[in-house]
């Protein structure tokens, strides 16, 4: 049988429910689709490929899930660290954005952000940000899949002049983009203290009528916690929950001040939780208590936050920094072990963002979005458990070559749809605009 793509790899780690690593298989690949998953030796008989691609010394992985970040912000990496969120945001970030938000902001610092997550094995992202239609437009463009939010906030941006205004504009552009196969198109209302009530019950209605997610922040700082309870005597998880938001639809980001009735509700609502460990410690914003989350039967995917807050997007260092904080956090020494951040950043982000039968796996039917981590290097031998060593002692250098629905955007470490010459001369530009803060 002729097909497309044959890879045959050392180990094969499907991260499918029995979590079993394959060792000497291949991967077969047609109009971008798995179709095949079996050992080499039967695989060369079976099929003729147009390309073989031969990795004796690799792990092929599913692509890595980026459940949350904002894309474009990469632009804006280490102009204002080291402050707690609040005036990182107020008075510095906020007034960046009202002084140099536009189109070609978000068209450069999202390509930006495309290469670092390609080159760092990510093949899907999950978008808050300005200018939604700019981001899908160059996710397709560069060949990333790509859940981009649609923004709603209750005040005047660039992008829209009121929260009526940027649910018309998103659902305008969810209709424009419903039938790219690369994207899908989440509301994504900002957090509890930036949307009212009456947008959110909009917002709930139309993800219902279109069976879309909700994607947002929540529970992200005390801070946060405390001012709605001061408001209206409930907490933020309580309120969105009057209001119907909490569900399977319902991706919370952060969720860093959990009580335990707090953790209940988000399990039995079936809402998914994107934890971002690095993003969190480096703003101080507190520690989302992840295993008890996992054993509550929370679904707990993983992101970078955006490279303004973090200040890269490498999913790896993510994983490793999630399985350890929350050995840290919980006292125990096996919780969220290897295989489970791996799943975290693989599969879990694809049930947050409902796209699980497409991607998050290795599976026959699935989309090819593949990652291939060479494991001859010094720092990850000697080699006993594959997964291990990608959680606790690979790193994203040791990426060498990725595909998205069949198509090799990183071929032996180049990027094959994005000019990083090009790209450099643009970042350089936006950082010579960006140093005149006043």
């Amino acid at each position: 049988m002729k097909v497309d793509l044959l890879i045959q790899a050392r180990w094969i780690i499907p991260v499918e429910e029995d979590s079993a690593t394959l060792e000497n298989h291949a991967l077969v690949v047609n109009n971008g689709k798995i179709i095949d998953l079996l050992p080499c030796e039967q695989a060369n008989k079976k099929y003729q490929a147009k390309t073989i691609e031969n990795l004796p010394e690799h792990a092929l992985i599913p692509g890595l899930i980026n459940s949350h970040t904002h894309a474009s912000m990469s632009l804006m990496r280490g102009i204002a660290d080291d402050l707690p969120l609040m005036d990182w945001l107020q008075n510095h970030i906020w007034p960046l954005e009202k002084k140099w938000m536009s189109d070609s902001f978000v068209r450069d610092g999202t390509d930006l952000a495309i290469a670092e997550m390609i080159r760092g094995g990510t093949t899907c992202f999950n978008d808050m940000y300005f200018f939604p239609d700019i981001v899908a437009r160059q996710a397709i463009k560069q060949g990333i899949r790509a859940s981009v939010g649609l923004i709603v906030i209750d005040f005047p941006t660039v992008w829209a002049e009121n929260s009526d205004s940027y649910i018309e504009k998103g659902l305008a552009l969810h209709e424009q983009l419903r039938h790219e196969s690369l994207i899908t198109t989440p509301f994504a209302p900002h957090a509890p203290y930036t949307v009212s009530d009456s947008p959110l019950t909009k917002i709930r209605t139309f993800t219902d009528e279109l069976d879309i997610q909700i994607h947002m922040h929540l529970h992200e700082t005390k801070h946060e916690v405390e001012e709605q309870q001061q408001k209206t005597n409930q907490t933020p998880i309580q309120r969105l929950h009057d209001l119907g938001l909490l569900s399977p639809s319902f991706i919370a980001v952060h969720m860093t001040q959990l009580s335990e009735s707090d953790i209940q509700l988000i399990a039995e609502t079936g809402s998914h939780i994107v934890h971002c460990p690095e993003s969190n410690l480096k703003l101080a914003s507190g520690f989302c208590p992840v295993a008890k989350c996992i054993a509550a039967g929370v679904n707990v995917a993983l992101g970078t936050d955006s490279a303004a807050s973090n200040n890269d997007l490498d999913m790896f260092s993510e994983m490793r920094t999630a399985a350890l904080l929350a050995k840290g956090v919980s006292g125990d020494a096996s919780a969220v072990p290897a295989i489970t951040a791996l799943k975290m950043a693989t599969i879990n982000g694809a049930k947050a963002l409902g796209i699980d039968d497409i991607t998050g796996s290795l599976s026959i039917g699935k989309a090819a979005d593949i990652v291939a981590i060479n494991l001859d290097p010094l720092e990850t031998q000697p080699l006993y458990d594959p997964v291990s060593q990608i959680v606790y002692a690979a790193n994203r250098q040791q990426v060498t070559d990725v595909w998205v629905a069949g198509k090799q955007l990183l071929k032996q470490g180049r990027l094959t749809t994005i000019n990083i010459t090009a790209l450099k001369s643009k970042i350089k530009q936006w950082q010579a605009r960006l140093k005149e803060k006043e």
